[in-house]
């Protein structure tokens, strides 16, 4: 029996021709695949929750940079072409330290938040597929932030040598316009102080006070506590009438007014206005505590509010059988109870907004290395606070403290203020930390609310309030 045989050297040829179409088949679809992973797929497979090696496209991406929201570069990377090794700029230093963070250490701030947006890039298709087979670094996407850098530097200088921090948020948006905690540090060194930063429980620099700082607010919880009165006596609250002598006992604890003054007759405004501690221990022992509770936990106390970076929950509490000494203390702001100046800045904002607080927010949109619009990380929306009646009376009060009252220090006529200061003591020896809450609005230009928080500064008349008139003027009159 006879078999038919290819030549040799024809079956050979047959045998490179299916090999080579195979291989150039094999080429194009990795090139298929590359350009088609690199423009739609990367991000999703690279951004999976259990994907726990983003920090490795550091390998092959330069980090992308942190703007303001006018395009003031606040972080930027450049890579060394002898060592290949990047280093991480912060043109500005301490000014956003907190707000900005760093990458390294176990990371911090918009840096931490968006650590996948700035080692993933949106660069030219075409530029990064040349990358993959050249091994060279694209670059990163960039970061827009909400930040002002003239209401930043503004707050920055306000807060002085200061432990504490201020908030500036835009009432219409929920933008963060400015976020200052100090004490501080320079990231450009982080590298080299974490360690002691990290160790420095006393100090706690690495702590962003504005958002996870939690300070008695004195005599700016008396909003609440004046809302909850009026709810209780919705038909002759302003009938409301006390004498103050300068100081108010009973069970055995004695409240004073600041420097023990007595501020005579007075009816509810009158009260708000002066910030009357002895008037409001006295109709404290009136409100029912459990009420008082259902109107502090709308207010955002005890939970957590929503915002791009780490935060930490008010607290409040106050027992239906609490004792009389411990009602005067929680309805004047002292206590057990805590807010951070995030949370303060919020209930103010709402009483700007009839009652609904925006959803505050720093971090607006990703742009990829030439400015292109990539998407937004804008989170809208708003929540209640407090009824738009609640909040038109307090609007009201407010106004009055700032014309006839303890914030006097912010009554100009470049733009209309409303605000409560607060002096919250937070030992045995009477030594207090200075608080303002408030907005602002000029025809023309959005309202802006503000959050001042000045570790053992004193009253906040003379110290909170005077930094917040620094604010709104960098703002309103730029």
């Amino acid at each position: 029996m006879k078999f038919w045989k290819f030549p040799k050297k024809k079956y050979q040829q047959k045998e490179l021709s299916v090999l080579t179409i195979l291989f150039a088949a094999a080429f194009l679809a990795l090139i298929v695949y590359l350009v088609v992973f690199l423009a739609f797929e990367s991000e999703s497979f690279i951004n999976n929750p259990y994907n726990k090696r983003i920090d490795a496209l550091s390998e092959k991406t330069i980090r992308g940079s942190i703007y303001a929201n006018d395009g003031t570069v606040l972080a930027y990377s450049t890579n060394d072409e002898v060592t290949n090794e990047e280093h991480r700029i912060y043109p500005y230093a301490n000014l956003y330290a907190h707000v900005v963070g760093f990458p390294v250490n176990g990371k911090m701030g918009v840096e931490s938040v968006t650590n996948f947006e700035l080692l993933h890039s949106h660069s030219n298709v075409g530029e990064r597929l040349k990358h993959a087979f050249t091994g060279e670094k694209n670059i990163g996407d960039g970061i827009v932030t909400t930040l002002d850098p003239t209401v930043q530097d503004a707050a920055y200088q306000a807060l002085g040598n200061y432990r504490g921090a201020i908030v500036v948020l835009e009432v219409s948006t929920g933008r963060i316009l400015g976020m200052v905690s100090k004490p501080d540090f320079d990231p450009n060194y982080i590298s080299e102080t974490f360690s002691i930063l990290a160790e420095d429980n006393e100090s706690a620099t690495l702590l962003n006070r504005a958002t996870q700082g939690r300070y008695a607010p004195g005599s700016t919880f008396k909003l609440l506590t004046t809302l909850e009165y009026i709810h209780e006596n919705p038909k002759d609250y302003e009938d409301y009438r006390y004498t103050c002598t300068g100081k108010f006992r009973s069970d055995g604890k004695e409240i004073h007014c600041f420097h023990n003054k007595a501020h005579g007759d007075e009816d509810l405004v009158d009260s708000f206005t002066n910030s009357c501690n002895t008037s409001f221990a006295s109709l404290g022992l009136t409100l029912d505590t459990k009420e008082l509770t259902q109107i502090c936990n709308k207010a955002l106390f005890n939970q957590k509010v929503p915002f791009d970076l780490p935060t930490e929950k008010s607290y409040f509490t106050l027992a239906s059988d609490a004792s009389d000494a411990e009602i005067m203390e929680t309805v004047i702001g002292q206590g057990k109870t805590l807010a951070t100046p995030l949370q303060m800045t919020l209930i103010t904002a709402a009483v700007d907004r009839s009652g609904k607080a925006p959803r505050p927010y720093v971090i607006d949109r990703v742009v990829n290395d030439e400015g292109r619009f990539v998407k937004s990380l804008a989170t809208e929306g708003t929540i209640s606070v407090m009824s738009a009646e609640d909040a038109s009376l307090l609007k009201a009060y407010m106004r009055d403290v700032v014309t006839d009252g303890t914030g006097r220090a912010l009554n100009t006529d470049a733009y209309t203020a409303y605000g409560k200061t607060g002096t919250a003591e937070y030992n045995a020896a009477g030594d207090s930390h200075a608080w303002f809450i408030g907005f602002a609005n000029q025809p023309g230009k959005e309202d802006i609310a503000i959050a001042v928080i000045m570790e053992g500064a004193g009253s906040g008349s003379s110290f909170a309030a005077p930094a917040a008139k620094t604010v709104f003027d960098s703002y309103y009159l730029k």
